[in-house]
């Protein structure tokens, strides 16, 4: 029994990893460059395809056909990074120039280990490991990425690296207290840290910022352990004002931890080069350029399972009817993903980037001080509708 729970794991693990958020992030980059293209009128990466004149025969003249519309790029950009030379400068300190990248991407491969991408398959629960404190566990493997941030600003010696570095830190104190303020009050309400029984939750009582959801009313066979329920309540209705105030900065604060635009201080390109990578080439490049888009992905599955209902699509039901739909559901799971990965990807190329006292005082005199209240205001709702 230990070994096949051993196999089981280990099949989740290769199974998401290799097989879902390593090409996801390498086709996130390929969506930003085309999205990007798109609201900048122009084309982007459109020929990097599968060289056909190469094969005999075929009597293709042009090096290079255009087959794929570009979705080649990604695979000519990893050949690229690992064919480039490794430079490493004289002048850094090396065993921590070293490390910086790894603390990088690490943290944001681990943290996607607690958040569950379906519902289950052959009766096989779709999450890698789940934990009870799986909300803990996400903060607490998320903070770490910032030391490899930091490890690499200070361990280039270097002027602009290391401004990089200390913003990134100030931008991370700043924000994460925020993020980790605004989802109390859905522990508050739902009472779990435990983040399938979160997206169990959102099953019965409707995704936390869209509580009409709750169709099961009108197809209450689909899901196991639901019972009928009418329309919402007056608590549902009133409780969705906080849930949105808790949704909004959480979202934003993804956008701080994640080093997205508005948000993207650290690097600024017009004014710290690159920031806290400016030293670095070739393959420790990549894993800094990847860990910020897997800690994109990551940032987005936490937002899905939180307040869009995780795996759950109203009327589809969920793998303990066969394991075609255990397969609909994490569709339905990373089709939700991707959407909000695009949202990303439009914000940074709709908005200017923050002035850096601008960046500290929403984190501190707004965003902080709103999650506070919002939580009174959870706690007053609760008390005044107690069931």
């Amino acid at each position: 029994m230990d070994w096949m729970f051993i196999l089981i794991s280990l099949a989740k693990i290769l199974g998401v990893i290799f097989g879902i958020i390593l090409p996801l992030v390498s086709y996130t980059v390929y969506a930003e460059r085309r999205v990007s293209a798109l609201m900048q009128d122009r084309i982007g990466p459109n020929r990097t395809g599968i060289p056909l004149s190469l094969i005999p025969g075929l009597g293709l003249k042009d090096r290079q056909m255009p087959l794929l519309g570009g979705m080649g790029q990604p695979i000519a950009d990893a050949v690229k990074f690992l064919l480039k030379e490794d430079f490493t400068p004289a002048h850094v300190n090396k065993f921590y120039y070293w490390l910086a990248p790894c603390l990088a991407m690490v943290p944001a491969i681990l943290t996607i280990a607690v958040v569950p991408f379906g519902s289950s398959l052959w009766g096989v629960p779709m999450v890698i490991a789940n934990v009870n404190i799986g909300v803990l566990f996400v903060f607490a493997v998320a903070s770490l990425g910032v030391y490899g941030i930091v490890l690499a600003g200070w361990s280039s010696n270097s002027k602009y690296p290391f401004l990089g570095g200390v913003r990134a830190t100030s931008q991370m104190i700043s924000y994460e207290l925020s993020m980790g303020l605004s989802i109390i009050p859905l522990f508050l309400i739902m009472g779990e840290l435990n983040l399938p029984k979160i997206v169990e939750y959102q099953i019965q009582h409707g995704w936390t910022i869209i509580p009409f959801t709750n169709l099961h009313s009108f197809a209450p066979g689909l899901y196991k352990h639901h019972t009928w329920r009418g329309w919402l309540n007056w608590k549902e209705i009133v409780m969705w004002v906080p849930m949105m105030i808790s949704f909004f900065i959480f979202t934003v604060a993804i956008f701080a931890e994640t080093n997205r635009l508005p948000f993207d201080l650290p690097e600024a390109e017009t004014e710290l080069v690159a920031g806290y990578h400016t030293e670095y080439s070739s393959m420790k490049f990549a894993l800094f350029f990847l860990g910020e888009y897997a800690a994109m992905i990551t940032g987005c599955s936490l937002i899905v399972t939180l307040f869009l209902g995780g795996w759950h699509i109203p009327g589809i039901p969920d793998g303990s009817h066969g394991w075609i739909w255990g397969l609909v559901n994490i569709g339905c799971f990373f089709a939700k993903v991707v959407a909000l990965l695009l949202f990303f990807i439009a914000i940074r190329w709709t908005l200017p980037r923050f002035r850096y006292d601008q960046l500290m005082r929403l984190g501190w005199i707004f965003f902080f001080e709103l999650a506070l209240v919002n939580i009174l205001i959870t706690a007053g709702i609760m008390a005044i509708f107690p069931n």
